[in-house]
Formats: structure tokens, sequence, C-alpha cells
């Protein structure tokens, strides 16, 4: 599926564009950089490949031939604008972290799949890492690199790919292997490819690799003798706002890419959140709460991760950040879309949410890839509690809106107890802002005002400001305080402390239902749905994937 959207414009202006790869879907957004204007922009969506369950995969190939389309259409756009694209004076580029890629560097082919950031095939290699270290636990790397040993990190899906896939070892062997996140694919090719593309990446990617040192900001000689990882494969690290090369070919061909930016960290600067203090949650395919937290590198003692929020520029300083990481967020209402066929479109579960005042009890988990922060339970699965007859789809859909709340205040929670200082209001971004219902549900379940911006972009605008800040190109003033005067709508809470806290209590005794489902030895196996009754509460509790149970009765209520 395909999108276009335009907007009124003049020529002779600097636009810079931003590449947004995303889980879901590849995007391209022109901005102009003296007003944050977005003029245009393409949206092409992506496959998610599943060979098993909890497996997950993109095509490498289909990600860059989506990338190239989206430049190509949103030129097209601007020139129907009456705009020149020469007027185009860098790139940005902002991608889902951690998903791995590996390829060729002679042919410049992919080996493998890419393993996306929420694969969960590599739970049984973090139990072997994790035995094989000194401490035996998973927290023993934190004060490297800030992350516990997890399916989430690239080092361990490309330990997972070393040792399970015969190209990447006979790659390796012949010095032809190359590894990246989805930023340096993207970069390597188009600045050439196998004929001098440049195989790099940022500081913010590299930090959700496991192998850079998060401190020194350099590949960890340590990190990679733990993983069995030869430095020699792994890109150039720099920072997140300069010039890394020329696009190579096409419409934009000998423009520079001078932007590069993780996701989630270019909605912390698109979201001007420049101070130590300030906190976004961005919700998408999964939900980000990331906590500025400055030049300080923050050790979490609640289980969030310690991140780099960004370096704008090579002599520029680095800023910090604490981050809360939910893996299933708009994945979930995808999942009633595709799976269960409640919705048709994802955008009509707040229709059919809104049927209902509440839930009337149920409470959905929806913890497919297991459970990230706070709670790092790779054998948690979905679980949903509290069915009865009178439950219908209406309650299941709203159930799923405050599942993603739910989580997001687990992740409130956390940051206060690691920060001190409570957080007071959330900014919000992510495609499932458009929800006001969620919005709404957000901030009566975490007790604080919600704030989204009208122009809910904001991960594609970071990208786009660290670009046009890039030393060389230097058309976008960051210091520019109109940028931070972005128009806002606020939701305030309209529930009382009591009943938020009832209820996240309840959600929390759903949450022990669904921890330690999948013994260490089945972790790759097809589950079956197991249907109980849970006394005293008198709840039907569903685990697992399936629902196919249950799928009639909720269908036809």
């Amino acid at each position: 599926m395909a999108a276009d959207c335009g907007g009124g414009g003049v020529s002779g202006r600097n636009l810079i564009a931003a590449v947004d790869q995303g889980t879901s879907s590849s995007r391209v957004l022109i901005f102009d950089s003296s007003t944050a204007e977005l003029l245009t922009y393409h949206q092409t969506e992506l496959k998610l490949i599943y060979p098993k369950e909890g497996w997950v995969e993109q095509n490498p190939c289909e990600i860059l031939s989506s990338v190239n389309e989206c430049i190509e259409k949103s030129v097209e756009n601007l020139k129907a604008l009456n705009i020149d694209h020469r007027d185009i004076k860098a790139v940005g580029i902002t991608n889902q972290r951690e998903t791995t890629v590996i390829w060729d560097r002679v042919t410049g082919k992919p080996l493998y799949n890419a393993i996306v950031w929420l694969d969960v095939r590599t739970a049984d290699t973090v139990d072997k890492l994790i035995q094989n270290s000194a401490q035996r636990h998973k927290d023993c790397l934190r004060s490297l690199c800030g992350l516990p040993i997890a399916t989430y990190f690239s080092a361990v899906k490309l330990r997972w790919l070393l040792d399970n896939c015969d190209e990447a070892r006979v790659a390796l062997d012949n010095d032809r292997l190359m590894f990246g996140t989805v930023d340096s694919w993207l970069v390597w090719n188009m600045t050439g490819g196998i004929d001098g593309g440049k195989h790099v990446t940022d500081v913010t990617n590299a930090s959700r690799t496991m192998l850079m040192n998060i401190h020194q900001l350099k590949w960890d000689q340590q990190l990679c003798r733990f993983f069995d990882v030869p430095v020699s494969i792994l890109p150039e690290i720099h920072s997140s706002a300069e010039i890394y090369g020329h696009i190579s070919t096409g419409v934009l061909s000998g423009v520079p890419i001078s932007g590069i930016l993780g996701d989630q960290q270019a909605a912390l600067v698109g979201q001007c959140c420049f101070k130590s203090g300030q906190a976004k949650n961005t919700y998408g395919t999964g939900c980000f709460l990331l906590y500025n937290t400055g030049l300080d590198a923050v050790v979490s003692e609640h289980g969030l991760l310690t991140t780099v929020a960004y370096k704008l520029g090579k002599n520029k300083p680095t800023t910090y950040a604490l981050e809360g990481s939910v893996a299933i967020a708009g994945a979930a209402v995808r999942w009633l879309r595709d799976n269960l066929g409640i919705i048709e479109t994802s955008s009509d579960i707040e229709t059919l949410a809104e049927r209902v005042d509440t839930t009337h009890g149920c409470y959905f988990v929806p913890a497919f890839s297991g459970l990230f922060c706070p709670h790092w339970e790779s054998d948690a699965r979905g679980t949903i509690c509290g069915l009865t007859q009178f439950t219908n789809k209406c309650h299941l859909a709203r159930a799923t809106l405050e599942a993603v709340s739910f989580q997001t205040r687990e992740l409130l929670n956390a940051m206060n107890r690691d920060s001190g200082i409570p957080i007071t209001s959330l900014q919000v971004d992510g495609g499932m802002t458009n929800n006001s219902l969620l919005m709404q549900i957000q901030a009566d379940l975490a007790g604080i005002p919600v704030v989204r911006p009208a122009m809910p972009e904001t991960t594609a605008l970071g990208a786009a400001m660290a670009a046009g800040c890039a030393e060389g190109v230097d058309v976008w003033c960051l210091d520019d305080s109109e940028l931070s005067k972005i128009t806002t709508d606020t939701f305030l809470p309209t529930i009382t402390q009591q009943d938020r806290d009832d209820r996240f209590e309840r959600w929390n005794e759903a949450v022990k239902r669904s921890k330690h489902w999948v013994p260490p030895s089945d972790n790759n196996q097809n589950r079956d749905i197991v249907l109980t009754t849970a006394a005293p509460f008198g709840l039907f509790v569903f685990f697992g994937f399936g629902l196919a149970v249950a799928i009639e009765i909720l269908n036809n209520r």
C-alpha cells in the first residue's frame, strides 16, 4: 500500500529529505529547513515475514527498493508543486533500530533476511551467553554497553547468524562478510554499494548493538570477544550529524547524506527534547519512552536501558538518555486486523473501542515477543484475562488500547524511580497518537497530561534536523526557538487515582500470568492454545498467540 500527500510551496528554498525506514513501512518526507514545514511525502508499506513462531524477518532488498521508490515518488510530488528538487540540500536517515542485516561485500547481496528487532529466535542464544558470562547474569555487560543481554539487540542476532547461517560463515572466512543495522545497509547501497559504498553507522544505532562502549563511543574489544564478533565486519562509527557520503544514483545523485539517527532518538530530537529531564514517548509498532539525561550515561536500577540520545556533530558533546522499550504496541492493533479479522483497517480500532465505556474486566498483555522493559522476560507470551460471555470484540479493542497505556505507565514508573524527578507531562508522537481515544486513556491511566503535537511526524523531522545542521550543509539552526513553538493538543486525566491504581494492579496480575509460559527447550516450538478458569476471579485466561476458540464468539458479538 502506498500513499502520497502534498502541500503548497515555492522554489528557492533550502529543503531536507528525511528517509524514515520503519518496521511497517518506508517513507520519505521533505521539509523546509527554515520553517520545519512538511511539504510532501511518499510511503510504502513493507511485508513482514514469519518463518516460524517468534521469528520476524524482512527482505533487505525490499527495504532498499522501497526507500528508492519513496525518494523518486516524493520528488515527483515536489515537481507537481512547482518546487525544484535541486533545492534538496541533504538527506537524513532514521531507521528501525537493532534490526540486523548481513551481506557480501563483493556481490552486495544479502546473505540472509534481515532479522527484525522484535524477533525472539535468539532466546537460547541469550541463555548460553548468560551462562558463559563470569557473573552468569543478563546485566553483566551493562557497565560497558548500557544494555542487558536480551533477544532485542543486534549482537545477539549476529551471533545467531554466525552460528546458524552457512553463507555467513563462508563469507566471514573469505573476508567478505559485512554487518550493519538498517541505516548501514541503506547508506552503503545509496553511496555506491560494491563501487565504493560507505560502511558507516552513527552512535545512536551503534549503542543498540551491545558491541559499542557507550562511554568511549568505539567498538569495544571486550564486548566483541564476548560475542566472538570480528571488528573487521562492523561499520565505522560516526556522529549523528555529518556528511557520510553522497548519493551515487537516481534523482538525488550527488546530494549528501548528512544525518543518521535511530528512530526513537530521532523522535527525541524532533520533539526538541534538548534539555536534561525532558522526555517523549513514541507509539509505533512498539512503544519507546526516552528521557534526556544530559551528558551523563545513567545506569538504570529498574530495568531501563542506557543509550546514546544524539551527538549532533563530530565535535559536539554526546547526550545520553534512559529508555523504556515495549515490543508490542501498534503491532497488537495489526494483530487484531490481520490475525483475528476483528477490524478491517488499523484506524477502525478507535471506533470499535468507543462503543464501550470500559473493558468490563478484560485485560490484554500482548507479550508476543516476550516482555521488554522493565521485565526482560523472553519466555512470556500473549495473555488475555477476564473473558466472560458478556465480552465482545469492542471490549478486546479497548483492552488493546489500555495495554499500550499500561505498558507506558510501567515505563513511567521505572523512569521516575531512576531519575528521582517524576515526569509531570508526557510528550507523545508516532502513528498511534492519531487515535484520540488512546491518548485520553493514556492520560487517565498515567495520571499526567499527555501532549500531542499537531504535526506528528517528529521522527522524520528529527532526521531532517540532524542532516540540515551538519557541518558542510548548515541550513538548519537548532538554536532557533521557533522550532519549539509547536501547536499541540493536551489530554488531561479524568479518572480518580484510586481507579487508575486499582486497574493497574489488576493489569499486573495479568502480566504475572503471561510470564514463564514457554519452557527453555520450547522457545522455537509452536504452542497450543490453553483455556483455563482462574479462580477465585471466575476469569477465562488465554495464553499464547492463538485465539481461534474465541474469535467466532467475539466477532458475533
